[in-house]
């Protein structure tokens, strides 16, 4: 199976490329994937980076985990791109794993019916999106219900990502790369 990181104009680095490291570190394959026709992505703070595929080139019909960063613009353009938007209804219909961190638990999830009687965390602010689609807005770094992880932003993508990893490698994972880095 495969695990994908979607970056979209205006991503949030430190949440797409923390979630990224950790994960690798974790022993999961890791594939960042570019919305765009295009592989470079500029982030939210200016910086690009070099997706290691295209979205034209994914088969979503491997994937495990489904992960999406925050980051203004970056969510609103994650929630405009409607093959991924499909894509993400059918991994949830099919109890696949998704996750997602900031602004894209109700920007990107809430809006597709993902959260609707499902408890999650986003960034402050974005609480009434969370409701909007049917979720129970809980004040939490991270939250799991089920098939979908949320996390409520930048400084919370260790915990987001190491919790990624328990709910795929097991909790021994995770624990050893959260020492490794310092984390715990």
């Amino acid at each position: 199976m495969a695990n994908f990181v979607f970056l979209a104009p205006g991503f949030e680095e430190v949440e797409a490329l923390g979630t990224v490291d950790v994960l690798r570190r974790s022993g999961m394959e890791i594939t960042t994937v570019s919305i765009l026709e295009v592989a470079e992505v500029v982030g939210a703070h200016g910086i690009t980076v070099v997706a290691d595929t295209i979205l034209d080139m994914v088969d979503f019909s491997t994937a495990d985990w489904m992960i999406l960063p925050g980051g203004m613009p970056g969510a609103t353009n994650l929630a405009a791109c409607e093959p991924l938007t499909q894509a993400l209804q059918t991994q949830n219909a099919r109890g696949g794993n998704i996750a997602a961190i900031c602004a894209s638990p109700a920007v990107v999830l809430a809006p597709l019916g993902i959260l609707k009687g499902r408890k999650a965390t986003a960034y402050p602010g974005f609480e009434a999106g969370l409701k909007q689609g049917g979720a129970t807005p809980v004040d939490a770094r991270v939250v799991v219900d089920g098939n979908v992880v949320t996390g409520n932003g930048p400084a919370s993508v260790f915990a987001f990502a190491l919790q990624i990893a328990a709910e795929d490698r097991g909790a021994d994972a995770a624990q050893t790369v959260s020492k490794g880095l310092l984390y715990s």
